[in-house]
């Protein structure tokens, strides 16, 4: 695994967890694409959208991705890092534990993460996420 690219990414979306606008503007490319399917079925360009997400987040105590409020932490499933000189994939099954009185509730779904290093730092310039459940086609 690269090891570069592995910290960078848990920086990224430890920042996102932490609703840290901060370090989503120093590893995300102002011109991020990204598809996130539980929000539309449309691309979504550029930062504001994640920026309003977590500032609301924030000023309620919730945590970007989670269902419900609680404490929270996140894994990286299946992780494979995809190195290309300057750029990189980072694929995985992202796992958002919450613990809530009734016990940890977890939510899932695959993200794919393309990273490029501009003037020697690395950032975030395309999300692309699909739900992590079983296909209709599957019987």
């Amino acid at each position: 695994m690269d090891q570069e690219v592995y910290e960078f990414l848990l920086k990224h979306l430890g920042g996102i967890m932490n609703n840290d606008i901060a370090s989503y503007h120093e590893t995300t490319a102002e011109d991020l694409t990204l598809y996130e399917w539980w929000v539309t079925p449309h691309r979504l360009d550029g930062l504001p959208f994640h920026e309003f997400m977590m500032t609301s987040n924030a000023s309620n105590g919730s945590v970007f991705g989670a269902e419900e409020k609680g404490k929270t932490r996140f894994d990286l499933s299946n992780l494979l890092i995809q190195r290309y000189g300057d750029s990189a994939i980072a694929s995985y099954t992202l796992l958002i534990s919450t613990a809530l009185p009734e016990g940890v509730k977890v939510a899932a779904h695959n993200e794919s993460r393309v990273m490029i290093k501009l003037d020697g730092a690395w950032k975030v310039v395309h999300v692309h996420k699909s739900p992590a459940y079983t296909a209709p086609h599957v019987g």
